[in-house]
């Protein structure tokens, strides 16, 4: 059989029916459908951002060189006999091309069921499922056998929501105990560096659902006295600012992570990329922030995910690729580890964590509940959140996809509590207030109320960062970056910019004395974080 036309399994594109889900019927063969192809970096490309990263993790910011995102894809772009052969393969069956984009490494195409289905050697049908209906398949996918080495993924065929928002509304029968906070309080307490507004920097919001309106974020921001901040929606596959009127619903996520960001760093400029819930959505939304060459994000916040068992192999590498190159460029991600405690909120009595938290190129954001003095604006006491087993705990975790990594060696992360006792990628890095008894004061959908959950701790460390990145950017003319190896570098200085939290538990984690799987290495003292960079750059000892 001529090789060219010899199909072969597609590595980690195995699909399984997604549990609780039920078959609702066939699809039209005639429905179009939109698919996106990630390229495989070139062999020399992966092995020298590889090292690239790795030797940065070790450098302070004043001594990082970032590429410009032109250099990047100079250097590192898909190359055009892989992006040819992709073509080839679209004429070969009737597709159409619709966007090329070798920075990103990806083709997307976009075609008929029936013809997709015959491309990829696949079957889709229909199916129910309380989390939303879908177009779904299960097996492998088939690529001709001189095609599949150049691809890393093929996404979007199965189009089931892939990842869930991280954010907790307060319960009534909780209401009468709790204490909810602005964010800038919540700042305060955190002892955020002050005189600083985020002023020149840009921070991307990534979201799969739902949507803002002007009229909340005026109302939200002239209560607390601060300039509204400049705010742009960008559409990734077709998504777009679509509130639902459901302040139960994804709107509320979508305010919280603009209303935390916007009001303790309300000078910087926040861009919203906004995609459909499906693996392609959430991997293209990504590579767009941080590919973006218009608005150069140099923050990228996501408070949503799932468990990594979710996930299928090509998807965690397609967005890993993209989190590796983030580092790279110098861009701080940042992602919530999930509301669910160390099950990650999957029913098979095992241990699991969240990603894309669990990635070594994230910065991983737990929870904690916070007692604050009364009066004095400072924290008395502060543990792990769990409120488990009916209003949510921190997720953390050992990551049974990612190896430990070479700046946590020295974390003394523990095995996993799963058979074999593995020990890998720990989570959470950080963490900060997640607990809705002591949560944020939010505005959605013309209602305000207190919300919780891991989502808003990915905004509130990536308000800080861009605090930490305005200040850098006037001092040494460079953002922070990959900011993971720095917090467990002990060259950052004997003041521990990082509250220690020892108490509590998250299920099967406990937490104790430096690093733990609840809530990493703890909560900030950010102007103490921001002095020992600032001092660092500066060639302090």
């Amino acid at each position: 059989m001529d090789a060219r036309k010899q199909k072969v399994p597609l590595p980690g594109s195995e699909r399984v029916i997604l549990p609780g889900a039920r078959t609702s019927g066939r699809i039209d063969p005639n429905e179009t459908v939109r698919v996106t192809m990630i390229l495989r970096p070139r062999s020399s490309s992966t092995s020298r951002i590889a090292a690239a990263v790795e030797e940065m993790g070790t450098l302070l910011p004043k001594d990082r060189l970032y590429p410009t995102r032109e250099r990047f894809a100079a250097d590192h772009e898909a190359t055009a006999e892989d992006i040819a052969k992709v073509e080839a393969f679209a004429r070969e069956y009737g597709l159409d091309i619709v966007e090329e984009n070798p920075a990103r490494r990806s083709v997307v195409l976009m075609g008929t069921v029936g013809r997709f289905a015959g491309a990829f050697g696949i079957r889709l049908r229909r199916y129910k499922h309380p989390r939303g209906n879908f177009r779904g398949r299960s097996g492998p996918i088939y690529l001709p056998a001189d095609l599949a080495p150049s691809v890393q993924a093929v996404l979007g065929l199965d189009n089931r929501p892939q990842a869930k928002s991280h954010f907790r509304i307060l319960r009534k029968r909780a209401a009468a105990g709790g204490v909810s906070y602005t964010p800038p309080q919540v700042a305060g307490f955190y002892n955020f560096p002050s005189g600083l507004d985020g002023s020149g920097q840009s921070i991307g919001i990534i979201e799969l659902g739902g949507g803002y309106t002007t009229n909340d974020l005026k109302t939200y921001f002239s209560k607390l006295g601060i300039p509204m901040p400049n705010v742009l929606a960008i559409s990734v596959d077709g998504g777009g600012n679509s509130p639902t009127g459901d302040p139960n619903g994804p709107d509320t996520e979508v305010m919280l992570d603009i209303e935390v960001i916007g009001s303790i760093a309300p000078k910087a400029q926040i861009y919203v990329y906004f995609a459909p819930n499906t693996d392609a959505g959430f991997v293209d939304a990504v590579s767009t922030a941080v590919h973006d060459s218009v608005h150069r994000p140099s923050i990228i916040s996501i408070s949503w995910g799932d468990s990594e068992s979710s996930w299928t192999q090509q998807g965690i590498q397609a967005l890993d690729q993209a989190f590796q190159d983030a580092a790279m460029l110098g861009v701080t991600v940042a992602a919530a580890s999930g509301d669910s405690g160390s099950s990650d909120g999957v029913k098979d009595n095992l241990a699991h964590v969240d990603f894309p938290a669990s990635s070594q190129y994230v910065l991983g954001c737990g929870g904690t509940h916070v007692t604050v003095a009364k009066g004095s604006g400072t924290i008395d006491s502060e543990v792990v959140w769990d409120n488990q087993p009916s209003d949510g705990a921190s997720g953390g975790g050992v990551s049974d996809v990612f190896p430990l990594p070479s700046w946590q060696s020295g974390a003394h992360v523990p095995p996993s509590k799963n058979p074999g006792g593995r020990v890998g990628r720990g989570v959470p890095d950080v963490s900060g207030d997640a607990d809705p008894s002591t949560g944020y004061l939010v505005r959605a959908d013309g209602k305000q109320f207190p919300v919780g959950g891991t989502s808003a701790v990915a905004p509130l460390w990536s308000a800080l960062v861009g605090l930490i990145n305005q200040q850098a950017s006037a001092t040494s003319g460079k953002p922070v970056g990959y900011l993971n190896p720095l917090l467990y570098a002990k060259a950052l200085g004997p003041a521990d910019p990082m509250r220690d939290i020892i108490s509590g538990n998250n299920g099967a984690y406990e937490a104790g004395p430096g690093w733990d799987a609840c809530t990493g290495l703890g909560s900030p003292d950010g102007a103490k974080l921001l002095a020992q960079l600032e001092g660092k750059a500066r060639g302090a000892k």
